[in-house]
């Protein structure tokens, strides 16, 4: 009797693990980020290269970077979330929420600072890309 396995069929995508959206989760945030800004009444930045290029340099990072830098993610969404919604049910109220604002800001950029600096640079080329 003939013992020889068969190669196995493609998969055709079942049994891959599930799309990870810490890149949308990032993207919302940094939008977030400057709707706090808008209500602290400070001017907007403009992000850099490194800030705009943090999803695909997670992906061609470390694993024990990319657990982290998702779970810094995650924690920084659950405080923005908040926040905002705070701020936002302050400044339709009539009330003056740039001071709160302000404190939730520095907070934001502190988080994304070290998020920023967990990951390896890009390099002036951008982020490693290979066909």
């Amino acid at each position: 009797m003939n013992t020889t396995t068969l190669p196995s069929p493609p998969t055709m995508g079942i049994g891959r693990p599930r799309a990870d959206n810490t890149g949308m989760r990032w993207a919302a945030l940094c939008e977030a980020g400057m709707v706090i800004c808008a209500l602290a009444r400070m001017d907007p930045e403009r992000p850099d290269s490194q800030m705009r290029n943090l999803p695909t340099r997670l992906r061609d990072c470390d694993q024990w970077r990319r657990a982290v830098a998702t779970d810094v993610i995650e924690d920084l969404s659950a405080v923005v979330e908040v926040g905002l919604s705070a701020l936002l049910a302050i400044n339709a109220r009539g009330a003056d929420c740039s001071a709160a604002a302000r404190a939730l800001w520095q907070e934001f950029v502190a988080a994304r600072t070290s998020l920023v600096e967990l990951l390896p640079p890009a390099g002036q080329l951008g982020p490693l890309r290979s066909a």
